[in-house]
């Protein structure tokens, strides 16, 4: 990635939202009847839920970027022959905790070197209190984890922290539950598993804090549209306000209230943005996102807002070092058990790029309207961080090298190239 420092200009709709794709597969796959979900994001994490229920008998045929699913019923998925491998997925991993927690087979969930070292711990307490038997293979809180299904029975559960996997893992294992599951959140958490049960047909509701779930209703597969990833299109968003001349409109993003905290803090940080053509589709709300080059200025994230964009913190952090004035993030360690220790990896790499930015325990102070450099950026292979400094890269003096640019494959195929076409 060399100095470009051209403006972006265009149109681009970009990929399927993940969380929402990965839901589709899940639900769809423990449904009676077909499921047929329209762009659903071909990533690698969702290519993993796919290949988890393919290997435990559910028919999935994927055609461009619409999905069919023969579903399996809430309690006909088999036995796999060997291991599920969740890849990079922690969505995957902790949300199908839940679903095999309830069946009534043993199997072992594995993946790669960064699951390996992510906490389940979070998930695996709260479904024990269900009477799931759930343990990490090496005592240590992480995968790979031995599930032995067994019977459920209905909790009452307060979130210690905003969490949508732990929340959904809690509800998937109700449907298979005896009794009424309530999960109680006092800061909101994404949520799209609410959305999409009660879409199936599961008995859900939420009154204030309480989701509340009553099993016994068997999910019915249905159509849906997955909106775009506005995780996704947070980068174009960013890219937009901090490259001059910039012009962009990005179609159909899902502007789900529980995600939409990028376009809150943009617009506080005084961003030309605007939403058009808003609507809702299967629940979810969406629409077109217009940004242009803007003057930016400082601002404060904090709780409760922290978890309406917790995978666009390290994107707020690369467009802060061009806002005037000092913003403080704050109330976000859980950046620190992501893919990767983001804190840490945007804090040395912004600094090797010349920005006044501070790392602290759950966030950063960043002092705006530093002037970037070139560097070589250590990203540990965590699409988020690539992404972001890719971003970085558009405004920067010489060039900045990326240790694994094939990274946001996870999340994003195409990332790079769709960047391109606007600066053309």
């Amino acid at each position: 990635m060399k100095d470009q420092k051209v403006a972006l200009r265009g149109e681009i709709r970009v990929p399927g939202d993940k969380s929402i794709s990965h839901r589709s597969v899940m639900l769809g796959s423990i449904a009676e009847g077909i499921t047929t979900v329209s762009g659903f994001l071909k990533s690698a994490d969702c290519m993993s839920t796919i290949e988890c229920f393919k290997a435990m008998g559910v028919e999935i045929e994927l055609s461009g970027e619409t999905l069919r699913i023969k579903g399996a019923g809430l309690r006909g998925l088999k036995k796999p022959d060997s291991v599920l491998n969740t890849g990079n997925s922690g969505t995957t991993t902790r949300l199908i905790s839940g679903i095999l927690a309830g069946q009534d087979f043993e199997c072992v969930l594995d993946g790669d070197s960064s699951i390996r070292k992510r906490p389940m711990k979070r998930v695996m307490e709260p479904l024990a209190l269900m009477g799931a038997d759930i343990s990490s293979i090496y005592d240590n809180g992480c995968a790979p984890l031995k599930i032995r299904g067994k019977a459920l029975k209905g909790t009452d559960y307060e979130m210690p922290v905003a969490s949508a996997q732990v929340k959904s893992a809690i509800l998937l294992a109700g449907l298979l539950a005896e009794g009424e599951t309530s999960v109680k959140e006092k800061i909101p958490s994404r949520n799209h598993t609410e959305l999409m049960l009660k879409g199936f047909g599961a008995d859900i509701e939420t009154v204030g804090e309480t989701i509340r779930l009553r099993p016994g209703r068997e999910l019915k597969g249905m159509e849906l549209t997955v909106p775009a990833d506005i995780s996704s299109a947070a980068y174009f968003m960013g890219a937009g306000l901090i490259v001059p001349g910039s012009d962009i409109l990005i179609k159909d993003v899902g502007i789900n209230p529980t995600r939409d905290g990028i376009i809150r803090v943009f617009k506080a940080m005084g961003a030309d943005l605007e939403i058009l053509n808003e609507r809702t589709e299967a629940g979810e709300k969406m629409a077109d996102i217009h940004v242009r080059y803007s003057h930016l200025t400082s601002v404060t994230i904090e709780d409760p807002l922290i978890p309406t964009l917790i995978d666009e913190l390290p994107l707020i952090a690369v467009v802060a070092t061009q806002a005037e004035g000092t913003t403080i993030i704050r109330d976000a360690e859980e950046m620190r058990v992501k893919e990767s220790d983001r804190i840490k990896l945007m804090t040395e790499g912004l600094k090797a790029m010349g920005a006044d930015i501070e790392g602290t325990g759950d966030g950063f102070v960043i002092k705006g309207q530093s002037e970037l450099h070139g560097a070589v950026i250590e990203d540990e292979k965590d699409h988020r961080i690539a992404m972001s400094f890719t971003v970085a890269s558009l405004i920067a003096g010489g060039e900045v090298t990326l240790k694994n640019p094939g990274c946001v494959n996870i999340s994003y195929p195409g990332f790079y190239e769709d960047m391109k076409k606007l600066q053309m």
